[in-house]
């Protein structure tokens, strides 16, 4: 699968994609200038930051990924299918807790091909910081670099990274979540209203909607966004950027 090299953070990198499905899953961003000023607080020699929070597109499905690991070693990686069988992202995508790669190897056997690539391209050291929405792992931030992380450097990262994830992923969602959650309009509209505090009949007087279809709008949003109440679904939809 060919690495793309589309840059998610540039101006209008996304107009040409229709919806999220179409946007390029591996993008190789190269040079950036966040990038640049956090390997000055830590240094390291790649990243990868990977997920977004919705269906399907969570971290270890490998449908979004922002990197600068070269092209090559992404391609070849995913045509060996060793997302599969590295027992680096296996224990990742089980853990709530940073993974570090040399304890992981020490417990387990690593294909030779693995091995083999992460020497060519020199990707080596790796450790993967977990993104979190309460109990979900749907993203992480992944860093290599010749030698080890050392404590204190793994935790400054565990306190940016979050925010790292925020930067590459927000303009994905704020432009395609709504339709990948299948929100309508009328849903969003609601919901938007809703979180300036409004009733029912104030969302139906600010949107002309007739009272039973706010409702009927509010509950349908609230059960797709996989919220219990309104109240909820409001608090959701906002932590998702779906409304401001």
């Amino acid at each position: 699968m060919p690495v793309s090299a589309l840059s998610v953070l540039s101006p209008d990198a996304l107009d040409d994609y229709v919806d999220l499905g179409s946007v390029p899953k591996h993008r190789y961003f190269g040079q950036n200038d966040m990038i640049d000023r956090l390997k000055k607080a830590v240094p390291f020699d790649y990243i990868f930051v990977s997920g977004l929070d919705v269906d399907h597109y969570r971290f270890g499905e490998g449908f979004s990924i922002d990197t600068d690991l070269p092209p090559a070693f992404i391609e070849a990686y995913m045509a060996d299918k060793l997302p599969q069988i590295d027992p680096f992202i296996l224990a990742s995508k089980s853990s709530k807790t940073v993974v570090i790669e040399s304890d992981v190897y020490a417990n387990q056997e690593v294909p030779q091909r693995l091995l083999y690539l992460q020497r060519m391209f020199g990707v080596h050291n790796r450790i993967i910081l977990p993104i979190l929405r309460e109990q979900t792992v749907y993203g992480a931030v992944g860093y290599a670099r010749a030698t080890p992380f050392e404590a204190a450097e793994i935790a400054f990262l565990k306190l940016v990274s979050g925010a790292v994830h925020d930067a590459f992923t927000k303009p994905l969602m704020d432009r395609y979540a709504a339709d990948q959650m299948r929100l309508s309009k009328g849903e969003m509209a609601c919901l938007s209203q809703a979180s300036l505090g409004l009733t029912s009949e104030g969302i139906g007087k600010a949107t002309g909607y007739q009272l039973e279809t706010v409702n009927s709008y509010i509950k349908s949003a609230t059960k797709k966004l996989g919220a219990s109440n309104r109240t909820q679904a409001i608090a959701e939809a906002i932590r998702r950027r779906l409304i401001a």
